[in-house]
């Protein structure tokens, strides 16, 4: 493993910010305190910031010699709401809050690979370093770009970061094409006519319907979108009635759609609304039909992960850079993948070994309450983030329109 000397030697008094920000969560948009420590450590630096895109957001400009070219390097700062397990000296202070996604480490990679970049300056251009608010469901990366990220901050391609328990400490994987899915919700609510339950013929009952409506919904996987396209509809809620002896006067079905590509999503989003109205009425019963689409597929372009693929070998090895499997969870990168070209990586949390005493007693797994990020991956994710900006910008400089 071949890391830049400097990080490894700066790495303890980053992995203390890194336990500083995950004592203080915040959630998304109000990560007040974790921008100002931020912004502190890049101050202190001497590297010019801009503050405020996307309400907590922060941009680092770090330059170099007299080139035009650009590349940005970001990291999500939201915590989420979890009540955190372990107890030891770092746990959250905030109850009802947690780093359990690890951005306490992305914001601390992102961090030390500033700090390295300031110092040793070389390469021609500029580095621009995005600390993102609200990843965490609030869209933090749209609302930089609606308020004019790459306006502001013009750059060729953007890479990002995220750390994946289970897979070995050492290992990378980043890959063209897909990384993450689409993230979108759906609210139907049947509405029928209530009754007692012994005269079921006097009312509509909304409850088989919805029953239907979910079998239905998986008919649409199984038969109406090709096998190989990805896609998932999962109703995880059903509300209806309040007593064991009254036919309710309506049904509320809700749950998540997640796929690889827009027009998978389209085609579910379609088939959903088409079912849902027509099982209604069959049944003489009326239908409200809610989607909402929050975050696109995350897709990687592949002249930039194959790159990215290239940079990671060098430190780690060829045999340490993994295929990278798309994930059915969801990421606002995708955003930045929509308006620039760029690749989503992971790096590989280990196993939970690392873990201090008195953690909690469940999995160290993305979302758990028993979760910490492995600080020994500081140095390793900062050399990965300081060799990518450095190559890129010694490298040819993409044709343009390549955008995702």
């Amino acid at each position: 493993m071949k890391l830049i000397d400097s990080l490894v030697t700066q790495a303890a008094g980053i992995a203390a910010v890194r336990r500083d920000l995950h004592a203080h969560p915040e959630l998304c948009f109000q990560e007040v305190r974790t921008a100002d420590v931020v912004a502190a450590k890049l101050t202190e630096w001497g590297i010019p910031i801009h503050r405020g895109l996307g309400t907590t957001g922060v941009v680092a400009i770090v330059k170099n010699g007299s080139s035009p070219r650009a590349v940005g390097l970001r990291a999500d700062m939201d915590a989420l709401p979890v009540t955190e397990l372990n107890t030891f000296a770092h746990a959250s202070q905030h109850a009802g809050k947690m780093h359990a996604c690890g951005h306490d480490g992305h914001t601390s990679m992102l961090l030390a690979a500033a700090q390295h970049l300031a110092k040793h300056r070389n390469f021609d251009g500029t580095v621009y370093l995005i600390f993102q608010p609200a990843e965490e469901g609030g869209g933090g990366a749209r609302e930089m770009i609606k308020e004019g990220l790459f306006e502001q901050f013009p750059m060729e391609a953007v890479f990002g970061m995220h750390n994946w328990p289970g897979m070995k400490a050492g290992q990378f994987a980043v890959s063209p094409g897909p990384a993450m899915a689409s993230s979108n919700e759906f609210a139907i609510t049947i509405r029928g006519k209530g009754g007692h339950a012994a005269l079921p013929h006097t009312g509509i009952d909304p409850v088989p319907i919805a029953c239907e409506m979910v079998q239905a919904f998986q008919t649409i996987i199984t038969r109406n979108k090709k096998p190989t396209d990805a896609g998932v509809i999962s109703v995880t809620m059903i509300h209806a009635g309040e007593a064991n002896n009254v036919i309710p006067d309506s049904c509320e079905l809700k749950g998540t759609v997640r796929t690889f590509t827009l027009e998978v999503l389209d085609l579910i989003e379609a088939r959903m609304k088409k079912i849902a109205e027509h099982l209604c009425a069959a049944h003489e019963a009326e239908c409200e039909f809610r989607f909402h689409r929050n975050y696109p597929p995350t897709i990687n372009t592949a002249a930039e992960a194959n790159f990215a693929r290239r940079v990671m070998a060098e430190i780690v090895g060829a045999e340490n850079v993994l295929v990278q499997e798309p994930a059915m969870t969801a990421e606002d990168f995708a955003f930045m993948l929509q308006a620039k070209p760029g690749a989503y990586a992971f790096i590989g949390n280990g196993d939970g070994s690392h873990r201090d005493m008195h953690h909690g007693g469940g999995p160290c797994m993305l979302h758990n309450a028993s979760y910490d990020f492995n600080d020994d991956l500081i140095p390793l994710g900062a050399t990965c983030w300081v060799q990518l900006a450095e190559q890129f910008l010694q490298g040819p400089k993409a044709p343009e329109g390549t955008a995702a």
